[in-house]
């Protein structure tokens, strides 16, 4: 439920001020009562793709990016609410122990300041802002919860869909393993000045055998000078554990679906995305044994064609 980077992306594009504080050289909209950060490249039909816990924008690598681009689709990719350079929620999260129970006992945290349904309609009101009638949408982890509730609250703006290393949020599949939840929960708190280090253990932790500690340490380091906010991460966290089971709801998207997912993934099982190629009518699934929970770089453009030719079938 992390957000992904498998690949070095391009130069940032945000910069310092003279304060030394972040400034953003994107455009932002409002939409849904908040501020969203976004960025669009290409011409052609609209792909909008959608992070996934504690992902920014740049975690979509420029060069995934091109890839679809190079095929003659508009890329439109944006910060979730609480992350990157979006607006801020204010609401006091769970702590982190209360959070790791909900997910060990399968029940869901209650007072919420937001949930996924209220993340979907960010992103259908970006679309609308933008004056996008429908997209193709394309969510990793927590962004693939985000797609799942547009096709169902959303279905307008909804083209197709494709649900990568995600699950349905019916708490029986698509889990945490036990030993990786334990690790999670004895982390400290990260600090702005342990925050890389930190971010490249927990992907050394999910991701499959391709992972590249080094590589991507510079897109840790880039991220977190973009910026840095554990209390955003938090509640995104929470509007996971608090929110519903969309099983049944899946039963009523007409939206083509193909789902993805990584044999390896030990902090979104496997069954997670089984359960969701099951709970939609004519989704088609798609499994790699050497992925995690990651988006491996030997696998990218096989992602592409596979992504693609789900977008025919609208």
């Amino acid at each position: 439920m992390c957000g992904l980077a498998s690949e070095r992306y391009g130069t940032a594009t945000d910069s310092a001020g003279a304060s030394g504080a972040i400034v953003s050289t994107m455009p932002q909209l409002e939409a849904n009562g908040i501020r969203i950060e976004y960025d669009v490249r290409g011409e052609g039909p609209p792909i909008l793709f959608v992070m996934g816990l504690a992902g920014q924008l740049t975690d979509w690598p420029d060069e995934v990016m091109d890839l679809f681009v190079d095929r003659g689709y508009q890329t439109i990719r944006f910060d979730n609410r609480d992350i990157g350079l979006s607006s801020r929620d204010s609401w006091k999260p769970p702590g982190r122990m209360q959070l790791a129970k909900s997910f060990l006992t399968r029940r869901p945290v209650k007072g919420c300041g937001y949930t996924i349904p209220d993340m979907a309609a960010d992103a259908a009101g970006l679309l609308d802002g933008l004056g996008i009638e429908s997209a193709h949408v394309v969510g990793v982890s927590m962004g693939g919860m985000i797609v799942q509730e547009m096709a169902i609250n959303h279905p307008e703006k909804v083209r197709s869909m494709c649900s990568i290393m995600s699950n349905t949020g019916d708490r029986k599949n698509g889990g945490i393993a036990a030993g990786l939840l334990g690790k999670l929960a004895r982390n400290g708190e990260p600090t702005a000045e342990t925050a890389v280090d930190d971010v490249v253990e927990l992907f050394r932790l999910i991701s499959g055998p391709h992972f590249d500690p080094v590589a991507y340490r510079s897109v840790a380091e880039q991220s977190v000078a973009r910026s840095f906010d554990r209390a955003g991460v938090s509640r995104q966290t929470a509007a996971i554990a608090g929110s519903r089971d969309r099983t049944e709801l899946l039963g009523s998207v007409t939206a083509p679906t193909l789902v993805i997912h990584g044999l390896v993934d030990p902090l979104v099982k496997p069954s997670g995305g089984i359960a969701t190629v099951k709970a939609i009518p004519g989704a088609r699934l798609l499994m790699f044994p050497d992925m995690g929970h990651d988006l491996p770089a030997p696998r990218i453009a096989e992602i592409r064609d596979a992504v693609i030719a789900n977008f025919a079938r609208a």
